[in-house]
């Protein structure tokens, strides 16, 4: 009996998962089309042909999830300039406009609410794009520092608001499949939460789950990381020790650097800012030879290209490989790229930079020039 019920049960979770996939449909009819688009789906890319401002799309996918309509020629470019449409399973839109000036999309009861809604986020976000504007119009290489410390204070209150009106926008059409989309708007884990906690069941417990509790559960483990970061990578603490193995496959460890000062360089030859970032490294390392150590910590590659980013930006401080299944980065709460921890003589960390920071060339003047 016990056995009926089990596969009974699958049965249904079976058809509820079949119910969720289908083919999603665009037809377009849009001034100032290329000659070709290319639809942008997660790291995947389809092209799509255009014929007298006209195209269709299709594909069959098994949960919402958006898709980004591109010119070919501008993503060759470097540059990403796109038409972002939110695809869901077995629903046909509609659209039309202009391709650089704004599209239309007509379509479901989902895309008219969400048309409301994002009328509503532009109105609600206004003063954050207004203090952006302001940076960008008031900031040069002199005054950085002081026009960024400007942007912290008055951003932190402004994103407040914005969350708190998002959420009451929430509350007020809780039976809106489209307020599932706000979680990607909601930076802190607390309102993402109170997000679905206001849900009502058709939203919380229907076909928008796929799309917002991957979200949620990747915010959960980004905080849990950040507060174990601010205790791991604190002034003070002990670095903890680990072995890799060196650019020559033999194991190393950064307890054998115990006694100099030692950068431990989390990167990737994949990360702009990290390649970024290697001649002025160059130069300090040059700068303050003997004084200190670099310990280069490839992380997310594979081996070839570790090693061939190592032979082509000249790196000559110590390399080793952090591969798939390491927990080095889970000791020290890695989340960003390039993430630069000092640390003492003694084995403690003096400071931990993340980014490509000129805070980090300050620290080493500081702590090596005397």
């Amino acid at each position: 009996m016990k056995k009926m019920i089990f596969t009974a049960a699958m049965m249904l979770a079976s058809a509820a998962a079949m119910a969720q996939s289908g083919t999603f449909q665009i037809k377009g009819n849009v001034e100032g089309l290329p000659d070709s688009l290319v639809a942008m789906i997660g790291r995947k890319t389809e092209n799509i042909e255009v014929k007298k401002k006209k195209f269709e799309f299709s594909k069959n996918f098994d949960k919402p999830q958006w898709v980004y309509l591109c010119d070919q020629k501008v993503i060759k470019s470097g540059a990403f300039s796109a038409i972002p449409v939110f695809a869901i399973p077995s629903e046909t839109i509609e659209m039309k406009g202009n391709f650089t000036g704004g599209v239309d999309i007509k379509g479901s009861k989902f895309y008219q609410e969400q048309d409301l809604m994002d009328e509503y986020k532009g109105q609600a976000y206004k003063d954050i794009k207004a203090l952006w504007k302001w940076y960008s119009d008031n900031v040069n290489d002199s005054n950085r520092d002081s026009i960024e410390k400007v942007v912290d204070e008055r951003m932190e209150p402004l994103q407040k608001k914005y969350a708190a009106d998002l959420l009451a926008y929430a509350k007020q059409h809780s039976d809106q499949e489209c307020i599932a989309l706000l979680i990607d708007e909601l930076d802190d884990v607390k309102d993402k939460e109170t997000l679905i906690s206001l849900m009502a069941d058709n939203v919380k417990n229907g076909r928008m789950k796929a799309y917002y509790e991957p979200i949620f559960e990747r915010a959960k483990k980004r905080a849990e990381m950040e507060e174990k970061a601010k205790v791991v990578q604190a002034s003070g603490v002990e670095a903890p020790d680990f072995t890799l193995n060196d650019i020559n496959g033999k194991p190393f460890s950064l307890s054998s650097l115990r006694g100099k000062y030692v950068v431990i360089d989390f990167w990737g030859s994949w990360c702009i800012w990290c390649i970024k970032g290697m001649p002025k490294m160059k130069e300090y390392y040059e700068k303050y030879k003997g004084k200190f150590e670099i310990l280069g910590v490839d992380c997310n590659d594979t081996e070839a290209k570790w090693k061939a980013a190592v032979e082509k930006h000249q790196l000559p401080w110590i390399h080793v490989y952090n591969p798939k299944g390491s927990d080095v980065l889970g000791k020290y709460a890695i989340q960003g790229f390039p993430t630069k921890i000092v640390v003492g003589p003694d084995g403690k960390i003096v400071k931990t930079i993340v980014g490509e920071d000129p805070a980090f060339y300050t620290l080493l003047d500081e702590v090596l020039g005397k």
